[in-house]
C-alpha cells in the first residue's frame, strides 16, 4: 500500500479497477414504502391544499391522453393506433397502473432517460470534445436505469470515475468539465443537490448563503484528477487519478525540492566524471523529469554545468493548482500570481471533511458518500422537484437546479413526502416514477396555468415540449421509416473538428435540442425548427399520398374518408378526431377535391400543430 489507502497508486495510472473495486452499492431496503400508499398520501396533501383555493382543479384525463403522456414521460414514444384502441377497450380499473408498470419494464425507458440526462450533462458542458463519449454514455447509463441501479450508486459513479472516456462512460460529466475542480464542483452541487454554487467562485453568493471559501473547499475534492491522451489511440482521452507517492505529479515536485535543498547529496548521486559538477546529460540520468526540465534555469554561467551554488539558487518547481494538481487553491483575486489559499477537501451541506493529503479516489469517494447520505436531504429533494416537474411540467422549486436555500418550494410537504419515500426505498428510481404517475396529479388534464396572482401549483397538468429524441422517434413512427434523413446543419467554427453524433438522429439533436434543467419559458421552439417541420424535404417527400409511404397505406386501405381521418388520428395524435375535427376535414377534402391531395395537407397540418409537439 502507498499510505492512501490504494494499492499500488502511482501518478497518472488509471485507477479503473481500483475504482470497481471500492465501489459499494447502496443498500436496499429490506421493505420499502408503499407507492401507491405515498400516491394516495400526496393527493390527500395536495386536496388540502387546493382546497382552500378558487382555483378549478382540473378532471381527470381520458384514457387516450393518460396513455400518451405516461408512453412520451416514461418511455419516451407514442402509442400505436392499436395499443390506443386496445386500452380505451380495456375494463380493468388497474389498467393505468398496470401500463405504467409495463413502461418501466421496457428497453424504451431506458433509452429515454439515457437520454435526459446526456442533456442535463452535455448542455453544460465546457469541453467541446466532451461528445466523443456520449455514446458510452447512454449505453452506461440506459444499462444502469434499466437495471433500476439506484440513484445514489449513479451518482457515485459519476463522481469516481476514471478510465478511456469513449469506453467508460461514468466519465462523461467530469470529462464534460474538463476535469477542472471549480466547474466539476459547480455541476456536482448542481445536477445532484439542485444548488447553483457556481456564483460563489469569485465571491459570496449575491443572493443565497453560500460562501466562497465553501465553494472551493468543494472543489478540493477534485484537484488530482488529470486528463490525458490515450497512448496509442487517435483523438481518445481518460481521467486518471495524480496521487502523491507515486511516479511524478505532487511526489515528484517534493523530491526536487528536497534534493536542491542539499545539492552535494545531488551531485554525488549523478556525477558519474567525478568533476564536482553536473552536465545536462547527467541529470537526465537521474529518475526525476523534473530535474532534467530546471537544468536551463539553473545554468546561469551557461557554461553548460551545474555547480553546487548554482543548484542552491534554483526556485523550486511550482506547485501545479487547478486540474491535475496535488492540492487546491483558491484564487487570490488580488494577486492572480500569488500561490493563493490552501483548501481541505470540506463538504459544504455539513462540514464534513475526509481529511488532508487524501488520494484522489479516496477525496472523492467520500464526497459521494456525504452526497448521498440519508442524513442529507438536498440529495433526495433535488431528484424529486427535478422527476416531478419533468412529468407534471412544473417544479416544486423552478428552475429545478436552483432550490435555494432561499426557495420557498411549493407544497412543500408533497416534496417532504417523496422526498422521505424516495430515501426510504434506497432512492430507487423506477419506485419514485411509479409512485409520481400513479397520483391524480400526474394524471389530470393538461389546461391553461390560472391567470390569478400567485395560483396554487398542481392544480392542473401543465403542457411542456417533447425532447428532441422524443419527437424525433414520432416523427419517423409517423412517417413509417427507422431515419428521418439529412437534417440542416449548424454551421461551425472553422479548423474545429466536430465530435459527437453525426447521425440523422443527432442533426436534429443538433437543432431541436434544448437543455431539460431550464425552466419551460426557456424551452420554446424557434422559427429554424418551425421552418423544419414544415418545408424539409425529409419530411415533406413521405407525407405524400402516393408511393410506399404511411399515408399512401392508409388511403388505399380505406376507401371511407372518416376512417382514413380516425387512423390518421390516431396515428399522429394517439386519439381519435373529435366530430367538430372530423367535419372540418371533411369540408376540406369536398374543398379541395382531390383526396390525396387533401389528405396530405391533413398530416402536413397534424405534424405542425402544436399537439403534436407536446405531450398533453
Amino acid at each position: 500500500s502507498d499510505g492512501n489507502g490504494e494499492e499500488g497508486a502511482v501518478a497518472g495510472e488509471p485507477a479503473g479497477k481500483r475504482a470497481q473495486a471500492r465501489f459499494t452499492p447502496y443498500p436496499k431496503p429490506a421493505a420499502p414504502p408503499d407507492a401507491a400508499l405515498v400516491a394516495q398520501r400526496v393527493d390527500q396533501q395536495l386536496a388540502a391544499e387546493l382546497a382552500g383555493s378558487n382555483v378549478e382543479v382540473a378532471p381527470r384525463a381520458s384514457d387516450e391522453d393518460f396513455l400518451r403522456r405516461v408512453s412520451f414521460d416514461l418511455a419516451g414514444v407514442s402509442p400505436s393506433p392499436e395499443e390506443v384502441t386496445l386500452f380505451n377497450l380495456d375494463p380493468d380499473p388497474l389498467k393505468r397502473a398496470k401500463v405504467i408498470d409495463r413502461l418501466l419494464a421496457s428497453d424504451a425507458y431506458g433509452a429515454n432517460w439515457a437520454r435526459y440526462w446526456r442533456d442535463v450533462i452535455y448542455s453544460r458542458a465546457v469541453e467541446m470534445r466532451a461528445r466523443m463519449g456520449q455514446s458510452a454514455f447512454e449505453s452506461w447509463i440506459a444499462r444502469e436505469l434499466r437495471d433500476n441501479v439506484s440513484w445514489a450508486d449513479i451518482t457515485t459513479q459519476l463522481l469516481t470515475a476514471t478510465g478511456n472516456v469513449r469506453d467508460s462512460g461514468q466519465t462523461a460529466l467530469i470529462y464534460a468539465q474538463r476535469a477542472e475542480p471549480d466547474e466539476v464542483a459547480a455541476e456536482t452541487a448542481r445536477i445532484f443537490l439542485g444548488i447553483q454554487l457556481q456564483c460563489a467562485n469569485c465571491h459570496d453568493h449575491p443572493t443565497d448563503k453560500w460562501k466562497r471559501d465553501e465553494f472551493h473547499a468543494l472543489a478540493a475534492f477534485f484537484p488530482r484528477i488529470q486528463v490525458r491522451p490515450v497512448p496509442g489511440e487517435m483523438r481518445s482521452f481518460e481521467l486518471v487519478s495524480l496521487n502523491p507517492g507515486g511516479r511524478g505529479g505532487a511526489n515528484a515536485r517534493a523530491e526536487i525540492q528536497k534534493l536542491l535543498q542539499e545539492p552535494q547529496r545531488l551531485i554525488s548521486r549523478l556525477d558519474r566524471d567525478s568533476d564536482g559538477k553536473l552536465s545536462k546529460n547527467e541529470t537526465r540520468r537521474g529518475q526525476n523529469p523534473l530535474l532534467a526540465r530546471l537544468f536551463d534555469q539553473g545554468d546561469s554561467d551557461k557554461d553548460g554545468m551545474l555547480t553546487a551554488d548554482e543548484i542552491k539558487k534554483i526556485p523550486p518547481p511550482p506547485e501545479r493548482k487547478g486540474r491535475g494538481s496535488a492540492e487546491y487553491f483558491m484564487p487570490d483575486l488580488q494577486n492572480p500570481q500569488s500561490e493563493g489559499t490552501k483548501f481541505v477537501p470540506t463538504f459544504f451541506l455539513n462540514g464534513k471533511t475526509p481529511g488532508e493529503g487524501l488520494a484522489d479516489l479516496d477525496r472523492r469517494v467520500a464526497l459521494a458518500s456525504y452526497i448521498t447520505s440519508p442524513e442529507n436531504p438536498w440529495f433526495a429533494k433535488a431528484f424529486v422537484n427535478r422527476m416531478w416537474a419533468q412529468l407534471l411540467g412544473e417544479g416544486f422549486v423552478t428552475p429545478v437546479d436552483d432550490m435555494g436555500p432561499e426557495r420557498a418550494a411549493k407544497s412543500a410537504e408533497v416534496l417532504k413526502t417523496l422526498s422521505h419515500g424516495f430515501t426510504a426505498s434506497g432512492y430507487d428510481i423506477q419506485w419514485l416514477l411509479k409512485t409520481i404517475a400513479n397520483t391524480q396529479a400526474y394524471q389530470r388534464q393538461i389546461r391553461p396555468k390560472s391567470v390569478q396572482e400567485n395560483p396554487p401549483a398542481f392544480a392542473t397538468a401543465l403542457a411542456t415540449r417533447l425532447s428532441a429524441d422524443q419527437l424525433y422517434d414520432a416523427l419517423t413512427r409517423v412517417l413509417g421509416i427507422d431515419e428521418l434523413g439529412a437534417t440542416p446543419r449548424r454551421p461551425r467554427q472553422q479548423g474545429v473538428p466536430r465530435y459527437g453524433d453525426a447521425s440523422p438522429r443527432g442533426q436534429f439533436h443538433r437543432l431541436f435540442g434544448f437543455d431539460p434543467s431550464a425552466s419551460p419559458e426557456e424551452q420554446q421552439g424557434n422559427l429554424p425548427q418551425a421552418l423544419f417541420l414544415m418545408n424539409a424535404p425529409a419530411i415533406h417527400n413521405l407525407i405524400a399520398g402516393q408511393g410506399d409511404t404511411r399515408l399512401a397505406g392508409i388511403l388505399s386501405k380505406h376507401s371511407s374518408n372518416d376512417d382514413a381521418l380516425r387512423e390518421l388520428y390516431l396515428l399522429v395524435h394517439a386519439r381519435e378526431p373529435s366530430e367538430q375535427e372530423l367535419q372540418v376535414c371533411r369540408d376540406y377534402i369536398t374543398q379541395v377535391k382531390n383526396r390525396q391531395d387533401a389528405f396530405e395537407d391533413i398530416l402536413w397540418s397534424l405534424i405542425n400543430s402544436t399537439e403534436f409537439q407536446t405531450r398533453r
